[in-house]
């Protein structure tokens, strides 16, 4: 391809159909002008509502018990900066956090693993590559009161996914990217937690792995009631898996709708999805 005509960007095809970056974040913010009101988000949670949040320039985050909310939006939108704050990472100047009704913006990581059932799985690789795959499992069990009650609860997981149960005696280094996801999720159900935080699930994978992890997600949500609340670069993919999906725009929610509806809106479909 000739040198004029090399371009970064989101969407699909040539150059004259591919935004660049700065177009797309440009584009974004003017769907931030009228964004969702409170009630339009109370109307999208389906059951018992399990995460609210309210910080961070009004930003309201609002999901059902065993729901799966997926963040989309341009670079910089503050999306994984979301997940940080739920979870613990950042400090909350003003606004609440609240999961099951109680208060939990105060609370510390450690805290909210354990007391609150919120889990947060990194983006980054961050298993440990010399130790083995059963190693890695019980060092999600590093608040349990037990090795003994780690064990059984790595025992019980590794009696759910026969890919990690085949290798729980090798060396986390060894195993595919895919493999690698998959105990790094494994890693976090250990305390069995209420609320997955899912920090870009699909990155750096293989297509064929891309799947493998959306079926898991599908199943914790589906089959464990779990809910989940993710950050995916792949906004397709992602809202074809969530129940509901937020644009992210400079902080503050430009949409919001179910994941379907947002599939076929003709703006995140233009600025996010390449068509």
């Amino acid at each position: 391809m000739a040198e004029e005509n090399k371009i970064s960007g989101y969407g699909l095809g040539d150059v004259d159909t591919v935004m660049s970056v700065d177009d797309v974040a440009r584009e974004a913010e003017k769907l931030a002008i009228d964004g969702p009101s409170r009630a339009d988000l109370d109307a999208l949670v389906s059951g018992d509502l399990l995460v609210q949040m309210e910080i961070l320039h009004k930003f309201e985050l609002r999901v059902g018990k065993g729901q799966s909310l997926c963040l989309i939006g341009p670079n910089g939108a503050g999306k994984s900066t979301i997940l940080h704050s739920i979870y613990g990472f950042t400090n909350i100047m003003s606004g609440d956090i609240l999961v099951g009704g109680e208060n939990v913006t105060k609370l510390s990581s450690n805290d909210k693993l354990k007391t609150a059932g919120v889990a947060y799985i990194l983006q980054d690789n961050s298993v440990f590559p010399d130790m083995t795959v059963e190693e890695n499992l019980l060092m999600g069990g590093y608040l349990m009161d037990s090795v003994d009650q780690a064990q059984a609860a790595a025992d019980k997981v590794l009696e759910k996914y026969s890919r990690l149960r085949d290798r729980r005696d090798q060396r986390a280094g060894v195993l595919s990217g895919g493999e690698r996801r998959l105990l790094e999720i494994s890693r976090a159900l250990i305390m069995n937690p209420e609320v997955l935080l899912v920090d870009e699930p699909s990155i750096g994978l293989e297509p064929r792995f891309i799947d493998m992890v959306f079926e898991i997600l599908d199943d914790l949500q589906n089959a464990e009631g779990k809910t989940i609340i993710m950050v995916e670069q792949n906004a397709k993919k992602g809202l074809e898996f969530a129940d509901l999906g937020y644009v992210l725009v400079s902080g503050q929610t430009a949409k919001a709708g179910k994941g379907d509806d947002l599939l076929e809106d003709p703006d995140v479909g233009r600025l996010f999805l390449g068509g």
